[in-house]
């Protein structure tokens, strides 16, 4: 039978948390032969992010909320001068603003005061619930959503790298935390806008990505990685 794992994934770009999830499911089954266990994640992951995706297996599934509370870390790429109405990728730039004038001082001082426990807007374009849908759904439909703020807590976010338009920023947070809604809100603090234009989860909990596997080492996991023989 399938034993208790945790397995940290290096999502792929383009995978939802399902996706992902799926893989694993299908992987295991060649491996060990079973065909039903119990398979969840602790903590989505966009499709248009990568990075850590912790993935309990068998009677870790029971752990999932635990881990999921956990705080987690991430590595931002935002795009300064630009607004879209998903606060990422997914959707086209609706304006665009002159951000030459930004200097990395500048930006190292608005996240410092971004610090703390506070109340963040979800983006439109979320798997929020409302009214019985999803958030983005509705937003997909051209229908804005009633999205509640949420309590979340920002612990960290630190410049790494400063090229304009691009910055990247590595953010330690609270589960929960949008990081859309994280660049989108610096851009108007900034007075320029902005976008999320890559994102990498790093750590969440105890976990780290230096721990984690890639799909293409997971073909490589002997069997008794997953079962108990």
């Amino acid at each position: 039978m399938v034993n208790e794992v945790i397995l940290p994934l290096d999502k792929p770009y383009g995978w939802s948390s399902f996706d992902a999830i799926r893989y694993v499911q299908r992987a295991i089954q060649r491996k060990t032969g079973e065909k039903k266990f119990k398979i969840g994640h602790a903590g989505t992951l966009d499709p248009l992010a990568t990075g850590l995706l912790i993935i309990c297996i068998g009677r870790a599934t029971r752990q999932a909320e635990q881990l999921q509370a956990g705080e987690k870390e991430y590595l931002a790429q935002v795009c300064l001068g630009a607004v879209t109405p998903s606060y990422d990728l997914e959707t086209e730039v609706v304006q665009t603003y002159d951000c030459r004038h930004i200097t990395r001082e500048r930006v190292e001082r608005q996240l410092g005061s971004m610090l703390g426990e506070q109340l963040q807007a979800p983006p439109q374009f979320s798997a929020k619930q409302v009214g019985g849908q999803r958030a983005y759904v509705l937003a997909r439909r051209g229908v804005e959503a009633n999205v509640k703020p949420s309590v979340v807590s920002i612990y960290s976010a630190a410049v790494q790298d400063f090229d304009l338009p691009y910055l990247s920023v590595l953010v330690r947070c609270s589960k929960g935390t949008y990081i859309r809604s994280f660049a989108h809100d610096l851009g108007q603090a900034l007075g320029c806008g902005a976008h999320l234009c890559g994102l990498r989860r790093t750590a969440s909990g105890n976990f780290s990505i230096s721990d984690s596997v890639s799909v293409e080492q997971l073909s490589l996991l002997p069997p008794a990685h997953f079962a108990m023989l």
